[in-house]
């Protein structure tokens, strides 16, 4: 028999059913000499993807998929065109939550936030979850090649 409940206590919350667990996906490969790990982890309200070197996460960011003026959405559309497909789309805006010591990782963290976004939003253009990506990168850089190279081990987890 349960115990009856303290007149101070709220009465307990009904939570909506949710495929339990969430589905993860996982991908590894070396990236500039380096051990990469990507995971992707999809709850009911966000989607959770991690990338990681040498086990550590030292950034966080989220990027809504929701545009936050629906009619300006149909803008930006995803063009035909092979070198714009590779841009981000240009309505999603990425914030950094915690991290990013120096403004070049956090804007580094953000591009690749902004890059993953546009993957997800452009492989299902319905989906509204929140994007969160956790960078943890050796070496914040530029290089175009690494760059391609992590992008391509997130596109195996989505």
């Amino acid at each position: 028999m349960p115990l009856p409940l303290d007149p101070g206590t709220p009465a307990p919350v009904s939570i909506p059913s949710a495929s339990y667990p969430a589905t993860t996906k996982q991908a590894a490969g070396h990236i500039d000499g380096i051990l990469t790990d990507v995971m992707s982890t999809f709850f009911s309200d966000k989607i959770l993807v991690t990338i990681t070197q040498g086990g550590r996460l030292a950034q966080w960011i989220h990027v809504p998929l929701e545009a936050s003026n629906a009619a300006a959405t149909d803008q930006y559309l995803p063009s035909a065109t092979s070198e714009d497909s590779l841009l981000p789309m240009s309505h999603l805006t990425p914030r950094t939550l915690l991290g990013a010591s120096n403004s070049e990782r956090e804007i580094i963290g953000q591009l690749y936030a902004a890059q993953i976004a546009s993957f997800v939003a452009s492989k299902n253009p319905d989906e509204k979850r929140t994007v969160v990506v956790g960078l943890g990168l050796e070496k914040a850089d530029a290089n175009r090649e690494n760059f391609y190279d992590v992008v391509d081990l997130v596109r195996k987890c989505l």
